[in-house]
């Protein structure tokens, strides 16, 4: 084992007291996070020396520590024992369940300040929940951190996801935004879509509220789903169309997901292939093999696609597109298209067509007796629009937005406000 992974194994074997552990496998591996850095992760299961494991059992037994630690911060991202379970000796273990000294414990574990960065979303017996922040503003993509112990207030499990940015890299403007001055465009996320209830294996038409972020600023847009994929994208926003379809069928290639990472590239940081913009002629290839892949699997489809988005994702090129004309499902058609970066080729692809499949089977949706701008009247009042920072992609800044929700919608065929937990 190279010296400089000792070193990290033995510091994650005091910090968690696992004298009663060996460590049973550990792996490198690294993702690219939003700000288009490079992060070098190593992976530790560690299993507890009492408890034997069948050899041909890849499952981790109870018990087991399954240890993530970030290479060049040396901060740890997770630590999971397994089903709640420690055999540690020493480890991490607090005086009482008490809030603050956990508080204190995260602070010092992360670097980050609570109120600041973090706040208190969710407490329960033996488990807390925090969510990421920007001096008690909310942040998207939000981030989040858990804590949970066990009866005799020893660590089980600690989590860190998300960012958690410096004040470098946000925007400092006053928040102006109310409902009352934005409700034009509040008005227009009110859409009419067709929920499905599960149990009563039904569609329901409701009006209901798209979510989106408004900036603060200049009172623009910004798209709820590019924020939830939460990576650097390429803008396309192209319908693919094509006057003859191609006869020979798309072969499918294997994808290779897990990616051998070495000891030296982490250890250097060397940025990951998947932290390079998405070159001037990789662009303008993509859509040709988009197109290309389209006219074959697609005949018939031609106009039908819009090509949204080009990202990098673990060594390929993926391509996002959506139908140009959706349908009234809350569930909308999307697929995604893998291009090997090396001969900009497609090799395999993703559509969601057979999930959205399974609600042919559904009872329709009953005929819609109400408009838009009275089902809008109803529900107005019920809007909400709460402050936020939200990553720009553009200006790779956070940006002061107003999020856009409703918690309710109302039933088209009988007029009635309801729950969407509901639904």
């Amino acid at each position: 084992m190279d010296r400089r992974i000792t070193e990290l194994v033995n510091l994650t074997k005091v910090k968690f007291g696992l004298d009663n552990y060996y460590l049973e496998r550990h792996g490198l591996s690294r993702n690219v996070n939003i700000f288009n850095e490079t992060i070098y992760t190593l992976s530790m299961e560690w299993f507890p020396n009492a408890v034997t494991v069948p050899e041909d059992d890849d499952s981790n037994p109870e018990g087991a520590a399954v240890i993530d630690i970030n290479v060049n911060t040396r901060k740890f991202e997770s630590v999971i024992f397994t089903m709640g379970k420690t055999y540690a000796t020493n480890g991490v273990t607090f005086a009482t369940s008490d809030r603050n000294d956990i508080i204190k414990w995260i602070e010092q574990e992360t670097g980050l300040t609570y109120g600041k960065q973090f706040q208190l979303y969710k407490e329960e017996e033996e488990r807390l929940l925090f969510n990421e922040c920007m001096d008690g503003t909310a942040v998207s993509p939000s981030g989040s951190i858990e804590i949970k112990l066990d009866k005799e207030d020893r660590l089980t499990l600690f989590s860190v996801f998300g960012q958690f940015p410096s004040k470098e890299i946000v925007k400092d403007e006053e928040y102006t935004l109310s409902i009352e001055n934005v409700e034009h465009l509040a008005k227009e996320q009110l859409k009419l879509v067709e929920f499905p209830s599960f149990d009563k294996e039904k569609l329901f038409p409701v009006y209901a509220v798209e979510e989106v972020y408004v900036t603060n600023e200049n009172k623009s847009i910004i798209p709820f789903e590019f924020i939830v994929d939460v990576r650097s994208y390429l803008k396309i926003d192209e319908v693919i169309s094509w006057d003859e379809p191609i006869n020979t069928p798309f072969k499918r290639k294997e994808i290779k997901c897990l990616e051998e990472v070495t000891v030296d590239q982490a250890f250097t940081s060397e940025p990951s292939p998947d932290s390079f913009p998405i070159t001037k002629e990789e662009k303008e290839k993509s859509q040709l093999t988009v197109q290309e892949m389209l006219r074959k699997e697609y005949p018939e489809d031609t106009g039908q696609w819009i090509l949204k988005t080009l990202h990098r994702e673990k060594g390929y090129i993926h391509a996002i597109l959506r139908m140009s004309k959706q349908d009234s499902h809350v569930f909308q058609r999307k697929l995604v298209i893998m291009i090997d970066p090396k001969t900009l080729q497609a090799v395999n692809y993703m559509d969601n067509k057979p999930m959205l499949e399974i609600f042919d089977e559904f009872m329709p949706a009953e005929e819609v007796t109400i408009t838009r701008e009275a089902a809008y009247e109803k529900i107005k009042d019920r809007f909400e629009m709460e402050p936020y920072y939200v990553y720009d992609f553009e200006s790779k800044q956070y940006v002061l937005c107003g999020k856009i929700d409703c918690e309710y919608g109302v039933n088209g065929s009988n007029e009635e406000i309801v729950a969407l937990d509901d639904l």
